[in-house]
């Protein structure tokens, strides 16, 4: 074994994906699964179809505790925390001085504290940015002890609801406090495919037999890297480090519905006054979904022309999409090239293929509304 796959961190969930057949990488420094014996395109599609399990135990789960732990982390994030109602989560964003995107999280309102899942490749920094700026308003507790799994799919509801009877009625955007075959879970109705399910922390020791139970469900299917990054990317959900940096702004990034109104007045975020003239006064690009013409696949960094072969931007994500039905990408443009319908010429391995601005998500999100 070299020198760096043994620096690899692996997950308590590692050693039952072998056992699965999983072809395992390096991913935000672990070792993980992205792919199964059932393949890409097939865990693709059983996940629209049925239900899918992932594993995500790489991400960061953290709690902030403190006597306002909600307006301490408005000071770092443009998003609503303080009118979270319990019970409830936010999608936000950590963002520096200049407006860019440090990382996005999920923030809960777990009552006495708040439950943050931040992305895997930015835990660290993201933790030591709380505990720098957060000094003496709030505590700061990297829960290291616990795993993460996702069901996600059309028959997530009925199959979670064989075990924890009450997640059958949750709220999407919601969290739950339950117990799974007689251990601790904590349930959260959302996830990162555009469909239906759940996102379950649980103590790392608790984690294989929940996931050997799940996967025993005939619905159930493990499902690996390769297909989640095809279900978000037809989802129009971006993937920290791609679509969104540092060097994007939330208007940048297509993301103004995470900056709610009294936000937006009051301001108290960093990169607040550039944000607000970009609200203004509008930017420079934005992200946009981009779908090329015929079957070649677009992948990241292909450069985007205009009509005249002026380069006006770039892709950050790109695939096949296999319930579209053919390949889709995300990327920015020059905003003057960023509406609906505009066309575009995408250079595929030094050749102009044709493309157009497309609408997202790429296929419909099947959140449950209740």
């Amino acid at each position: 074994m070299t020198e760096a796959a043994t620096a690899l961190k692996t997950t308590p969930l590692h050693a039952l994906h072998v056992e699965l057949g999983a072809r395992m990488v390096p991913f935000a420094g672990y070792d993980m699964p992205v792919q199964y014996p059932l393949g890409i395109l097939k865990e693709h599609q059983h996940t629209r179809e049925k239900a899918g399990l992932f594993d995500v135990s790489h991400m960061g789960q953290v709690r902030l505790t403190g006597a306002d732990p909600a307006a301490a982390l408005e000071t770092l994030v443009p998003g609503d925390i303080k009118g979270l109602a319990q019970g409830r989560m936010r999608y936000t964003l950590f963002l520096n001085e200049q407006g860019g995107i440090l990382d996005d999280l999920m923030v809960t309102n777990a009552g006495d504290h708040l439950f943050l899942v931040v992305n895997a490749a930015c835990k660290e920094q993201d933790v030591a940015h709380l505990r720098e700026k957060l000094a003496g308003k709030a505590e700061v507790e990297l829960l290291d002890d616990l795993a993460l799994m996702a069901l996600q799919g059309p028959m997530a509801a009925e199959v979670m609801a064989r075990f924890v009877p009450e997640a059958a009625t949750m709220k999407f955007m919601s969290y739950l406090s339950a117990s799974f075959k007689g251990v601790p879970v904590i349930l959260t109705r959302s996830g990162y495919t555009g469909e239906d399910g759940y996102e379950i922390s649980c103590d790392k020791a608790d984690a294989e037999m929940i996931a050997r139970a799940l996967l025993a469900e005939s619905e159930v299917e493990a499902i690996g890297l390769g297909a989640r990054d095809s279900l978000r990317l037809e989802a129009g959900l971006c993937l920290y480090g791609h679509d969104i940096d540092t060097a994007t702004t939330p208007v940048d990034g297509a993301l103004e519905w995470t900056l709610p109104k009294r936000r937006r007045a009051e301001g108290g975020f960093p990169g607040y006054d550039i944000i607000h003239r970009q609200l203004t006064e509008g930017a420079s690009r934005r992200r946009v979904g981009i779908q090329p013409e015929g079957r070649q696949p677009a992948r990241e960094h292909t450069e985007i022309q205009d009509a005249d072969g002026n380069r006006i931007g770039e892709i950050t994500s790109g695939g096949f999409g296999p319930t579209a039905g053919a390949p889709v990408a995300m990327g920015y443009v020059d905003i003057a090239h960023s509406a609906v319908g505009t066309p575009l010429t995408l250079v595929v391995r030094g050749k102009p293929l044709p493309a157009r601005v497309a609408a997202t998500p790429f296929v419909p999100q099947r959140y449950y509304r209740g």
